[in-house]
C-alpha cells in the first residue's frame, strides 16, 4: 500500500482501525479503550511479536542500510507494527456505522480484525475532499478498486487517459473521462463535484 498508492517508503506503518472490542480481546493492541482519532500509539500484544532470529537481531544492530532495518518483520501484524513494538490505533464503534458494520463483516469473511487506515490521498497531493477527487487518487494510483458509498469501481472497467483534476484561477478542470461502474457510465457524479 506505502509504494503502490501512497508512493512513500514500504517500511512507514499504517494505522490499525478495529472495535475496541477487538483490541480488548487480545487481537490487535494492549490498553486500547475509545481512541477514534489515530492520536495514541499502544503497544502490540506480545502473542503478535515474533522473536527476533540471530541474522534480524544482527540486522539490527549492526546493518548501516534502515531500509533494512527497519523492514525486519517484527509482528503477525507488520503493517502497523512500528519499530519499537508500537501501534497508532484507531477504536471504531456502533457510531461510526457503515464503517464499523464493514469491519464486522471484514472480520466475519477474513477472521482478521484489524483494517488498516490511513488518508486518502497520494504523497504529493492534499487528502481528497470529494468523490470526483477520489476518483482522481484512484485512477493515478496502482489502486485495484474504489469504493464510492453505493458505488463499487473497477480499475479494469475505466477508460484510460483521465485528465487529472486541478484549480487554476477560479477555473476548475475537470476530467473530460466519464465514471464508469461495471459498464455503466455514472451520470451521478456531477452532483459529487
Amino acid at each position: 500500500m506505502n509504494v503502490k498508492i501512497k508512493f512513500r517508503e514500504r517500511s512507514d506503518p499504517l494505522p490499525p482501525a478495529s472495535s475496541a472490542s477487538t483490541y480488548t480481546n487480545g487481537s490487535g493492541c494492549d490498553r486500547v479503550r475509545n481512541r477514534p482519532y489515530m492520536l495514541l500509539v499502544a503497544p502490540v500484544l506480545d502473542h503478535r511479536r515474533l522473536p527476533l532470529s540471530p541474522e534480524d537481531q544482527q540486522i539490527l544492530r549492526h546493518d548501516q542500510d534502515l531500509a533494512r532495518r527497519v523492514n525486519v518483520v517484527r509482528s503477525t501484524v507488520p503493517a502497523i507494527t512500528h519499530v519499537d513494538y508500537s501501534a497508532r490505533v484507531q477504536t471504531v464503534d456502533e457510531r461510526h456505522g457503515r464503517y464499523y458494520r464493514l469491519m464486522k463483516k471484514f472480520y466475519e469473511l477474513t477472521d482478521c480484525p484489524v483494517i488498516v487506515n490511513t488518508s486518502f490521498n497520494l504523497s504529493w497531493e492534499p487528502i481528497v475532499l470529494n468523490p470526483r477527487e477520489a476518483y482522481h487518487t484512484f485512477m493515478q494510483s496502482a489502486m485495484d478498486v474504489l469504493v464510492l458509498e453505493d458505488f463499487v469501481l473497477y480499475k479494469s472497467e475505466q477508460p484510460l487517459g483521465v485528465t487529472p483534476w486541478a484549480t487554476i484561477g477560479d477555473e476548475v478542470v475537470e476530467s473530460a473521462a466519464p465514471l464508469r461502474v461495471r459498464g455503466r457510465i455514472l451520470r451521478a457524479a456531477s452532483r459529487w463535484s
